[in-house]
């Protein structure tokens, strides 16, 4: 556990120094990792009933495929090879119907907005379509494209220059398109996802520094930039001059380290998001049912992070699929209510957008192993926050939930709206690629109308 003290550690309110509670795991910044955190010297932001000073999305990847007929979209007319077991159950909102297994969001759907016809993903096991707009392509991962934390980095910036724009929960699997955060694309490592838990912490552990000590490494290491950069004047260089005065400007800090720290937050409201674990749930290659990273991502805009990414659950269900999706949904209602109620209590519904999809949805008929297969051609989404239009349900599919019936929704028309309520219009937006030449943020750039 790294520490680097000033030379006064002062007490606080609660009693404990500086030197007790600026302790953290470590953390990377693009793939880079980052020395720890120290330095005790401003709160973290959020103030009940404050309006932040600026808009923030928080993006929850489903890891697998989430089934949109057992969650929001049950086809109760369908045979019983179609219709599974789950039963409808009303909301708050007339007229509108979800799974049995959804009980507080269904007293909450007036915060909410379902998409029941949303198209336009491939078939491929990868959180880039949830992050980005684009699917893995010809150039790779995104097809190159900057996921929307990335493009958010570039075209705002920090709102503080001690905390990331974009930060990047998602735990590492062994099916490495799972734990994508949202690469930058085009943009470079200077607008990757900052990432509380990277790898390579112990080679850069500093031990026994002080404040001023640090410091005056900064200044040396400048002095050796300007050297370097007169010496050969390569452009490769910029991305890693971005990525070391972001370090430094972190380490200086202590707004990042107290948004990370959830043992400040009230334990009341901790059972009440549901806490959950770091392991991937089930056992499976996914995400994990870790609520906590539902206040974290909530403490983290509060910060300043304009972005923050996490990945849930195993929505992968060839089998087993009514025995385990119960466990599954019931986590998942806890935590994204407890984020919605949470958004609203502290008056950030605004200034805050929430959105939960997977990569694909599931096939309408049940196979042999009581599961549902990879389903590209429709799937779901929930939205909320940001000053959206809630309460409604936004499109259908037909008898049996094989297509888009009415309003179908692409993907990337989810991402201008989320573009949109963050102030910036992917209609006219561009951002210049390595060529220097502009490109636009999404194919696609209305945003969905019944939303704003």
């Amino acid at each position: 556990m790294l520490r680097i003290f000033g030379r006064q550690p002062s007490a606080h309110c609660d009693g404990r120094t500086r030197r007790h509670f600026l302790q953290i795991g470590g953390l990377a910044l693009g793939g880079a990792s980052l020395p720890q955190l120290l330095g005790a010297e401003q709160s973290v932001g959020g103030v009940r009933g404050r309006v932040l000073p600026h808009k923030a999305v928080i993006m929850i990847y489903l890891s697998g495929g989430p089934s949109h007929q057992d969650m929001y979209d049950l086809k109760m007319e369908a045979p019983p090879e179609i219709r599974g077991s789950f039963r409808p159950i009303a909301t708050n909102v007339g007229g509108i119907e979800i799974c049995e297994h959804l009980p507080r969001l269904a007293t909450m759907m007036d915060r909410v907005a379902i998409i029941r016809s949303l198209h336009g993903c491939p078939d491929q096991h990868a959180s880039d379509l949830c992050l980005s707009g684009y699917p893995i392509g010809g150039r790779g991962r995104q097809d190159n494209h900057p996921s929307l934390g990335s493009a958010v980095s570039r075209l705002q910036g920090p709102v503080d220059s001690s905390v990331p724009p974009f930060v990047g929960l998602t735990i590492k699997t062994r099916h490495a398109p799972y734990s994508n955060p949202g690469y930058p694309g085009f943009l470079g490592t200077a607008h990757a996802a900052f990432q509380p838990e990277g790898q390579g912490m112990a080679d850069m552990r500093l031990s026994g520094v002080t404040l001023e000590e640090l410091r005056d490494r900064q200044a040396l290491l400048r002095s050796f930039d300007r050297f370097r950069r007169g010496a050969d004047g390569l452009s490769q260089y910029r991305g890693v001059d971005a990525l070391t005065q972001k370090a430094f400007d972190v380490l200086t800090s202590s707004r990042l380290v107290e948004a990370l720290d959830l043992e400040r937050e009230d334990a009341v409201v901790r059972d009440r998001y549901g806490r959950g674990s770091a392991d991937p749930a089930f056992g499976e290659d996914a995400g994990p049912h870790w609520m906590d990273q539902f206040l974290m991502a909530r403490r983290l805009v509060e910060a300043g992070v304009r972005c923050v990414t996490l990945s849930f659950g195993s929505w992968d269900r060839h089998g087993a699929n009514f025995e385990r999706l119960p466990v599954q949904l019931a986590r998942f209602d806890q935590g994204i209510t407890a984020l919605i109620e949470d958004l609203h209590r502290r008056d950030l519904q605004d200034d805050v957008s929430v959105v939960a999809w997977g990569e694909f949805g599931r096939t309408p008929r049940i196979n042999k192993d009581g599961g549902r297969d990879h389903w590209p051609q429709v799937s779901c989404c929930l939205l909320a926050g940001g000053g959206m239009r809630t309460g409604q349900v936004i499109g259908s599919t037909n008898r049996l939930g094989e297509v888009p019936q009415d309003r179908p929704v692409h993907y990337q028309e989810v991402f201008a709206t989320l573009y949109q309520r963050l102030g910036i219009d992917a209609g006219t937006a561009t951002i210049p690629d390595q060529a220097g030449r502009p490109q636009y943020l999404l194919d696609q750039r209305e945003p969905i109308r019944e939303l704003i």
